[in-house]
């Protein structure tokens, strides 16, 4: 006979939006089982910054930064036009701060706010010069005990000296390691630190970005108790005359049918793992054109799978189907490559990226989202998408490159392994790059007439509070603009990736799925990358994904645990 064991929710992912919902629907007294497919914990979230963006929240309220509801809305009205949900908007503006205040008062969870972070289109109608988007606080994964070790731990690329996390507030200190007492000592500190706790872990135990929040939820959740098996993927969801009463769950090598009283959560991270789903709905893919992902490879949208299955409807024309980010590939000693996402480099002073013909094509320093849908453009009648990323020594040196870190990293070893190109000059360095030379050595010199004035009249770098944030503050006259012109000269091939997936499954503004009927389909419900982005496939601020994620996730525990707004 099999297995058989009952509970209020079952929740499918280990995500912030699953967490998310559990914590949620076991504060209100509900029983929660969670199930994820992987060995590891933590799922897209693990890998990301842990962002969240949230309008009029109460970080931004107590330190007097105005936001209000009608500006929230109108903002996503602008960036989302015609495809946007607004019952699911209103949901989410309308919910938003209180999510984060009850994590903050009834979980581990503690967010910093980024005064500073604009919206990535701050001057759009409603749009904000910052006071949205909120970095979670690092935190001591030693916390979680033996449960450390089953924490996804972020991209390899991501971690320096082995398996040290550096978070956005270190960034800085790394920038400066060279030139302040303050910054080495801060450095030296948490590295000092990070070989201790070698000693015991096989990484480091300060955690940071979305390893800190999930570290934070997950010890939320252990200590309410909630069951959370690890290797049991959800193989079929039980549909009794048109409602979903529960699953049967792969585990310990044999199936278990799990009775959920209240209703089931899809919360399994999308699809930029499904070769069949990408290239139904990428564009470039489908031209066959190349892309690298980010996302864990259990994303491989078996929760969109399941609610297909029971007749569920799935939303595949956002704007873009995916959050896009340009990354470059790291050469591995197994002969394999690990990406590396390029958040920030491209914003900073003395870098411009370029195309095989040595054109500029692009503002470097708008948001990843923005920059990747650029490059596919530019490189439409090439059978391979791609750009190059270059700056001179002295950028290098005080920026680093991708996954080349700033002085005193050695730039030795990623010239050797074919991670960047060095040059003497330009002319050389477009050469080795295969890059046409006449085009480069053009480009630059049109580019560096006009930096050392702070300018760039082609694409206005460093025109608005978001590039701004991204660019090198004290940099003037543009934390954006610098010449090009110290040798010897530097470049890393870049390539079109994604950070999740936007398309979704169709759900209501309580997070039900909906059939092609636009009905609910009783009993089943979806949060984060499963459900269809609210942001209709565009990317308006840093944590769309995750503050959306969390609310959703708040949501659907109040709703399942009938709690009335």
């Amino acid at each position: 006979m099999d297995e058989r064991i009952e509970c209020d929710v079952l929740i499918a992912g280990s995500g912030a939006a699953g967490f998310a919902t559990a914590i949620t629907a076991a504060h209100h007294g509900l029983d929660v089982i969670m199930v994820e497919k992987e060995p590891l914990f933590g799922g897209t979230t693990a890998f990301s910054a842990g962002v969240i963006w949230i309008p009029c929240n109460e970080h931004a309220r107590k330190l007097g930064i105005a936001d209000s509801r009608a500006e929230a809305l109108t903002y996503l009205e602008h960036e989302i036009g015609n495809r946007l949900d607004r019952a699911k908007a209103e949901a989410f503006i309308d919910h938003g701060a209180a999510m984060l205040a009850f994590f903050e008062r009834h979980s581990h969870v503690r967010y910093l706010l980024q005064t500073t972070w604009a919206d990535y289109h701050p001057d759009q109608p409603g749009g904000s010069q910052g006071g949205r988007s909120l970095l979670p606080e690092p935190f001591d994964g030693t916390v979680l005990g033996d449960m450390f070790l089953k924490l996804r731990p972020p991209i390899a690329t991501m971690m320096i000296l082995g398996g040290m996390m550096v978070g956005r507030d270190d960034i800085p200190h790394l920038f400066n390691l060279t030139r302040s007492v303050r910054s080495v000592a801060h450095v030296g500190g948490i590295v000092a630190k990070y070989a201790l706790q070698r000693l015991r872990w096989p990484r480091g135990t300060r955690v940071a970005n979305g390893n800190a929040l999930v570290a934070r939820l997950a010890k939320t959740a252990f200590e309410q108790q909630i069951p959370l098996w690890l290797e049991s993927p959800v193989v079929k969801l039980h549909d009794v005359d048109g409602a979903i009463t529960g699953a049967r769950v792969r585990r310990n090598g044999r199936e278990v049918d799990v009775v959920a009283r209240r209703g089931v959560v899809l919360a399994c991270g999308g699809f930029p793992a499904s070769d069949e789903l990408r290239r139904r709905t990428y564009p470039h893919l489908a031209a066959g054109k190349n892309h690298e992902r980010l996302a864990p490879a259990g994303n491989a949208g078996d929760g969109i799978r399941l609610a297909q299955q029971v007749g569920a409807a799935f939303v595949d024309d956002p704007h873009h189907p995916a959050a896009w980010t340009p990354v470059s590939l790291v050469p591995q000693s197994d002969g394999g490559t690990v990406p590396f996402p390029h958040f920030i480099d491209r914003g900073k002073p003395g870098y411009i990226a370029v195309d095989r013909r040595g054109r500029r094509f692009a503002n470097e320093a708008k948001s990843y989202h923005d920059f990747v849908p650029a490059m596919i453009e530019a490189c439409r009648d090439d059978p391979v998408v791609e750009c190059f990323l270059l700056c001179d020594h002295a950028g290098i040196r005080r920026y680093g490159l991708g996954a080349v870190g700033p002085a005193p990293a050695r730039l030795g070893p990623h010239v050797r392994s074919g991670y960047i190109t060095r040059a003497d000059s330009i002319d050389a360095l477009a050469q080795r790059l295969g890059v046409d030379a006449r085009g480069l050595v053009d480009t630059v010199a049109t580019f560096n007439q006009h930096a050392a004035k702070g300018e760039d009249p082609e694409f206005g770098k460093g025109g608005d509070a978001y590039q701004r944030f991204n660019g090198a503050a004290g940099h003037a006259p543009n934390p954006c603009i610098a010449p090009i012109a110290t040798p010897p000269y530097y470049a890393v091939r870049l390539v079109p990736g994604d950070i999740g997936t936007f398309a979704g499954l169709r759900t209501d503004p309580l997070t039900r799925v909906l059939d092609a009927t636009g009905r609910p389909i009783t009993g089943l419900h979806a949060v984060g990358n499963d459900m269809a982005s609210v942001m209709g496939g565009t990317y308006p601020g840093a944590g769309i994904t995750i503050g959306p994620a969390m609310t959703f996730g708040y949501i659907a525990g109040r709703h399942l645990a009938g709690v009335a707004d």
